[in-house]
């Protein structure tokens, strides 16, 4: 479910602790798992992040390619914090054992004009 320019993610902010989130997307059933990696690499390299955080607020359904390239991104050296999952989502992360290699809470974040 990517906007007319294709895109999936929304930046919110870069840095040290770069923040990502899917614009209150319910369901990321139609996400383009490679253009993301790109963009998330890219993120990374150019703001030499050390931690990504994604908002997950809103977001019911993630699909099991999304859950691995998350998962895949800590070969980046980067640490990885999920925000706001659903309960649904958080099931799914307890059941796959990904909390255990993720940062998952709840909290509020502040978007910054890029």
């Amino acid at each position: 479910m990517a906007d007319e320019r294709g895109q999936v993610l929304e930046i919110y902010r870069t840095g040290p602790m770069t923040v990502l989130g899917f614009g209150g997307r319910e369901i990321l059933d139609q996400v383009d798992i490679g253009a993301c990696r790109s963009e998330i690499i890219a993120l990374v390299k150019q703001h030499n992040s050390e931690k990504l955080a994604f908002d997950l607020t809103g977001v019911r359904l993630v699909p099991s390619g999304l859950l691995g390239l998350l998962a895949s991104l800590r070969q980046l050296n980067v640490e990885v914090h999920l925000c706001n999952p659903s309960d649904d989502v958080r099931e799914v992360l307890e059941v796959t054992k990904l909390d255990q290699i993720m940062q998952v809470y709840d909290v509020e974040l502040e978007r910054e004009t890029q």
